[in-house]
């Protein structure tokens, strides 16, 4: 039969029509993202075909180390090897590896329309893992639920929830790994917590009975576009992996064979092609819309292969109907990762309106053109909804809703010193303070926003926090109160104002964390974070981790460190609270502004730009609180360093120019117009107008990080700095972003939004107004993708310290820019 199947031109993946599989393109596989992968008219529809030692792996199972890729004889062979010794017992998030060091070749061969994943190890499976040791495929479930698949002579239907019966077995846990100059930083004791019950870290002694067993197995046999057909003469298993982790995926498995080593296992992948299939042009727009005065691009995504020729057509929707106000070509941009683009600009319609843009038969979603398209409900659900939601120890309700109980009031015990922890904390040989490992640490159980969806509260995401909250609130003015906020009661209602403006409760809240525990301790902390991994992994009330009772078993800990850049750049942080709360809650205005120049005075300076940067932050932030001619003096005798890092310091040094004399401003306009040139020859790398280049992990966080500086420079150097960034990259959050999925990454803001996302309440498929994901990721070499899936953290994730205030910040600056044209 005629091979169909042939690599691509730069030697990437095999690919046929609309179909491309991957051989280890990626290797991020606890984000469900390498080894064997399937994309299939647009769509990804499975990863990870790989070698593990459990069936339904999760987040803290084995996996392995990629040694080697390359193409051999029209093959791609993948040289891999367990274990990998960088992330045994170790890092963020350790990894518990099996007695068993062995290396492996995979390699995936074009074979009749279809394509053959043969496995080859180095030496025999050990007795021991014998029907352990087994080669996967996840098939990606949000597309599967309800959908039918075929095992030999038996089917089903893909659950939405995983069913019953389990059976259980020895777990390979009892095989734990010590391996020659491997230093382990963390015991499999503490992550495994004594293996009660259920630990997240031990995967495989419980499992859910498989759905069917064969030697072949389609999935999606209705529907031409999704369908593939797996086929073994080793038996195929179907998995649920939600049965062991809620993040779970549907998983394909075969048990390798003993005694084998050459061709240990073969399998064949045969995806239906659609010869006809081209990729539908997707039209991408603000969801939001746009103001009258702003430039408007719509962004047309199309197949390479797609040679139609469209006029794209802006309508306006009317009580009559869609009339068309213009009518165009569009301007053909170019290639750009898989795609081929074009742009249609209609920034000349000003008339106020709901809008739509029609290409050939796609269309845009629906957006406004109006003066205040920014002025509700856009920038508003960050604060009174993302921020109080996030609040820990506090009880958060909304009418008849409660999001959050009161929680953590048992904050905090002081961590064991030589102690690492799964999400990258380590202690070190002393605690640094006066308390001792276990001791209550008082003045941590007030203040403080719960980071993403494990609760944590890093020293830097809460004091980040305020900072960019307290840079709003002196750029732009903002007074808005749609939120009580009680500390003596613990209490948050939400839309039921106090009096108080949201904008500096929120900072406050921020505030009295970081301060309360630098009070208390006399340094500040690295971190608060739950004990075990039980806890990390919980799901929906923040009051549920502990029992609230301070020196027991379930309170969380608390960190320190040694870091004298975190600490410059908390003391920056700490001097623009001083500002926004003086003559909001004074004690605190001064507290703050007391520990900000003492962590100056008595942190060292290592000598690496991190640390020097955040020394020039500081001196800024101090200077423009305090006046006092020390910290002038401190960035005038380091005007070389800002010439030469001015992508990295000059929107700081932009703030303070009036200390500075006319031939330091010169050359610091002459550098910062080579920054801007930076900034414009990245945005011209893509159709949308902003530096992005794509990685695993959306650049929905990084644009507006970067616009946030940018905001700054504009505002000093307007001649240098325009304002098309800006524009284009709050363009880029809300909609006009590369892929199918054309969703705002703002949750609940837009016509379409990332309803869900990895937050607090992802186990329910839902979201938190305000929230912001770091969007759009980039599945390697070339797919933008954007799941609705709320278990990808590289996609959907929520975090504090810029992912949604940075998103406001922009909202802001875009609003106040277009106010002045």
């Amino acid at each position: 039969m005629e091979n169909k199947f042939v690599l691509n031109s730069k030697g990437e993946y095999f690919e046929c029509g609309g179909v491309q599989v991957m051989g280890f393109s990626d290797f991020y596989p606890a984000g469900h993202q390498s080894g064997i992968g399937i994309i299939m008219h647009g769509k990804r529809v499975a990863t990870n075909g790989d070698i593990r030692f459990e069936p339904t792996p999760g987040q803290w199972q084995p996996v392995p180390k990629q040694l080697k890729r390359e193409i051999v004889d029209n093959s791609i062979v993948t040289r891999l090897s367990y274990p990998d010794k960088d992330a045994h017992l170790k890092g963020f998030n350790p990894i518990i590896y099996p007695d068993f060091e062995f290396e492996y070749d995979i390699k995936l061969t074009p074979k009749d329309n279809g394509l053959i994943v043969q496995v080859d190890l180095d030496k025999e499976i050990p007795d021991k893992y014998v029907g352990k040791l087994c080669f996967n495929l996840e098939l990606y479930p949000a597309e599967l639920f309800g959908k039918p698949w075929l095992m030999d002579n038996k089917q089903g239907i893909f659950p939405r929830q995983p069913n019953g019966p389990v059976f259980e077995r020895e777990s390979n846990y009892k095989n734990n790994g010590h391996f020659e100059g491997v230093e382990e930083h963390t015991s499999a004791e503490i992550l495994a917590d004594g293996n009660k019950e259920y630990s997240p870290i031990v995967a495989d002694n419980v499992l859910g009975v498989p759905y069917a067993s064969g030697k072949k197995f389609t999935v999606r046999p209705d529907d031409a576009l999704s369908r593939f057909t797996v086929e073994s003469e080793t038996e195929i298993k179907l998995y649920d992996g939600r049965m062991n982790h809620n993040n779970g995926w549907f998983v394909l498995s075969s048990v390798l064979p003993a005694g084998k080593t050459k061709n240990t296992l073969q399998w064949k992948i045969s995806p239906s092609i659609v010869e006809s299939w081209l990729y539908d042009p997707v039209v991408q727009v603000s969801q939001i819309g746009y103001h009258s005065a702003q430039k408007k691009m719509a962004v047309i995504e199309t197949d390479k292969r797609d040679s139609r020729e469209y006029e794209a057509v802006l309508v306006q929707l009317t009580a009559e109907g869609p009339v068309e106000v213009l009518k165009k070509s569009c301007e053909k941009w170019g290639d750009f990762l898989r795609y081929k683009y074009f742009r249609f600009d209609f920034s000349d319609v000003r008339a106020e309106g709901m809008y739509q843009v029609w290409f050939g038969e796609y269309k845009s979603a629906i957006f406004q053109i109006s003066d205040e398209v920014y002025d509700r409900g856009v920038w508003q659900p960050v604060l009174e909804y993302f921020l109080p939601i996030q609040m820990c120890h506090m009880r958060v309700q909304e009418k008849y809703r409660v999001w959050h109980g009161h929680c953590h009031a048992d904050d905090a015990r002081m961590a064991p010193v030589n102690r690492g922890h799964f999400d990258g904390y380590r202690q070190g040989a002393s605690t640094m303070i006066k308390y001792k490992s276990g001791d209550c640490v008082p003045g941590l159980n007030a203040g403080g926003w719960h980071d993403a969806g494990d609760f944590d509260l890093r020293v830097e995401s809460q004091s980040g926090e305020c900072y960019i909250l307290a840079l709003a609130y002196e750029a732009f003015d903002v007074n808005y109160d749609a939120t009580t906020i009680d500390q003596t009661k613990h209490i948050v209602e939400i839309h039921q104002p106090d009096g108080k403006n949201d904008i500096l409760q929120q900072i406050e809240h921020g505030a009295l964390s970081v301060v309360g525990g630098y009070k208390s301790m006399g340094r500040l902390y690295r971190g608060i974070i739950c004990n075990n991994l039980r806890q990390y992994v919980l799901l929906g009330d923040a009051a549920a981790m502990t029992k609230g009772v301070a020196g027991d078993e379930d309170d969380r800990w608390v960190f320190t460190e040694d870091n004298p850049a975190r600490e410059l750049s908390t003391a920056a942080h700490l001097a623009a609270v001083y500002r926004v709360l003086k003559g909001f809650n004074d004690k605190l205005s001064e507290d703050s502004l007391h520990i900000a120049k003492e962590l100056f005075a008595k942190t060292r300076v290592d000598d690496n730009k991190w640390c020097k940067n955040n020394q020039i932050q500081a001196a800024v932030e101090l200077y423009l609180s305090t006046k006092d001619d020390n910290y002038r003096q401190i960035l005038k005798k380091n005007q070389q360093y800002i010439l030469e890092n001015a992508g990295a310091v000059g929107w700081m040094i932009s703030r303070v120019l009036e200390i500075f004399d006319e031939d330091f401003i010169t050359k610091f306009k002459t550098v910062l117009t080579d920054v801007e040139k930076s900034f414009a020859e990245r945005s011209n790398e893509n159709p949308y107008g902003v530096p992005y280049r794509p990685y695993i992990y959306g650049a929905g966080w990084g644009i507006q990080g970067m616009s946030f500086g940018y905001y700054f420079l504009h505002k000093a150097f307007p001649e240098i700095f325009g304002t098309d960034l800006l524009e284009n990259g709050l363009n880029f959050i809300l909609g006009c972003h590369p892929g199918l999925n054309t969703a705002s990454f703002a949750s609940g803001i837009g016509a379409k939004s990332m309803t869900t996302a990895y937050g607090i309440n992802r186990a329910d498929w839902s979201y938190v107004p305000g929230g912001v994901v770091s969007g759009t990721a980039l599945i390697q070499p070339d797919l933008p993708e954007l799941l609705d899936f709320p278990f990808l953290w590289q996609q959907a994730e929520y975090v504090m310290g810029g992912g949604s205030s940075n998103f406001m910040f922009l909202v802001l600056a875009v609003r106040q820019i277009l106010g002045r044209k």
